[in-house]
């Protein structure tokens, strides 16, 4: 293990000491400066839940130390706390797939984790809706894939449909009892607690400019900016969990004209939200058949803990991952059209756009489905660099079980 050249003091957005630097440019991609400022253990680039989730694991190991980087104020400010803060049961994505089994791992490990820390959530439960014939051969499929994958799935039968959420309208459903909803923030927070009670630190404020391999193969200089102070950390290993950036702080260390980098190549999707008001209601999440390809789950109902409805998101691929504009008038005819397809008596004058998250895709506009990317760079001549890519949906309900797998890929097991 490294020994810490200084425990950095970095929770509450303290600053890094600024390194006396020789330049105000970054050097030649051979180095960026002779000596370090820091060293560290486990350097995780991104404060998101998967960050989070990734350094609460790795910060379990003593004489071991942790460092997340964060470039926004706050922890969890961008995918993380702009979705529908599902936990999602593992039932849509291909069964030999890390979305399926990470989903299906992290599902478990996040309702004991909530429990154990007292982090607000509910196993509220969910109905997957088919209003035609082709959609509920969809769900005779799903049902089955369930049994295989030992995943509670069961069809409700129309007089207790109706008994239950009278106002929703389908010709079949398919019940997700496991399915259940989490306050994301609360929960990034506890992470965040532990990890700092652990002994490891949360820098926010800090962007990642640069990343080099070590000369002597001792790891990764990265060259960090926090509000205008620059600063360099030696680090043994680096796990690049940025999110819609993580392609970007790839291509800082791996070979940008390789097949490998270019795979990781991140699409933004754009989804607006829209929250309502009066009735009718429902007690429970209500999710119609998904997208061809996966692209999307539908506009599906949500509820937040506080009982509020919510409906969304739609799939919008956009060029800059900072355009969280609201998009009013043009989406609500067909917000509206898609949420009548199973609850008719909803209102257009009750519905309001309330946010708008971006995922972090690999899959571009009609291709195929694409997994999660996680992965130590050994391919690549950078070991000790692990990707954790395309973390979108069920990245959330996922994020426990991703850190255990860093944890796995960089120790050969876990605590």
């Amino acid at each position: 293990m490294f020994k810490t050249v200084a425990r950095l003091q970095l929770h509450n957005n303290t600053r890094f000491t600024r390194l006396a630097l020789r330049s105000g440019l970054i050097p030649s991609k051979r180095y960026f400066s002779d000596v370090p400022e820091f060293t560290v253990d486990h350097l995780v680039i991104g404060g998101g839940v998967v960050g989070l989730a990734v350094a609460e694991r790795l910060s379990r190991h003593s004489g071991s130390s942790t460092i997340v980087v964060e470039k926004n104020s706050r922890i969890g400010e961008e995918t993380s706390s702009r979705n529908s803060e599902v936990i999602h049961a593992g039932l849509y994505y291909p069964e030999d797939s890390l979305k399926t089994s990470l989903c299906i791992r992290g599902k478990n490990m996040l309702y004991d984790f909530c429990n154990k820390h007292a982090v607000p959530h509910s196993q509220i439960g969910k109905w997957v809706v088919a209003k035609n014939e082709e959609q509920t051969d969809y769900l005779l499929r799903l049902e089955e894939k369930a049994k295989r994958l030992n995943i509670p799935a069961e069809f409700i039968s129309l007089k207790e449909r109706e008994r239950l959420e009278p106002a929703v309208r389908a010709k079949e459903a398919l019940v997700s009892p496991t399915t259940g909803i989490v306050d994301s923030h609360a929960l990034m927070e506890r992470l965040e607690y532990i990890i700092t009670e652990n002994g490891a630190d949360v820098a926010c404020m800090t962007s990642v400019e640069g990343i080099v391999k070590a000369e002597g193969g001792q790891g990764y200089m990265v060259k960090v900016n926090t509000d205008g102070d620059v600063s360099f950390i030696l680090a043994k290993t680096v796990i690049n969990c940025a999110g819609l950036w993580a392609d970007r702080i790839a291509g800082m260390v791996m070979d940008q004209n390789s097949q490998s980098w270019k795979d990781l190549k991140i699409h933004y999707v754009k989804g607006h939200y829209y929250g309502y008001r009066g009735l009718p209601k429902v007690s429970r999440l209500i999710y119609p058949c998904p997208e061809r390809n996966l692209a999307g789950l539908g506009t599906h109902l949500t509820l937040d803990l506080a009982g509020k409805m919510k409906f969304g998101p739609d799939v919008k691929y956009i060029k800059d991952p900072s355009d969280y504009h609201i998009e009013e008038g043009e989406r609500l005819d067909d917000f509206l059209n898609a949420i009548r397809e199973y609850l008719p008596e909803v209102r257009q004058e009750g519905l309001y756009a309330d946010y708008t998250g971006i995922r972090p895709k690999l899959q571009a506009p009609g291709d195929p489905f694409r997994d999660f990317v996680i992965r130590e760079e050994i391919d690549n001549n950078l070991p000790g660099f692990v990707n954790c890519v395309g973390i979108e949906s069920p990245g959330l309900t996922a994020s426990l079980a991703i850190g255990e797998m860093v944890e796995r890929i960089l120790y050969g097991k876990s605590l």
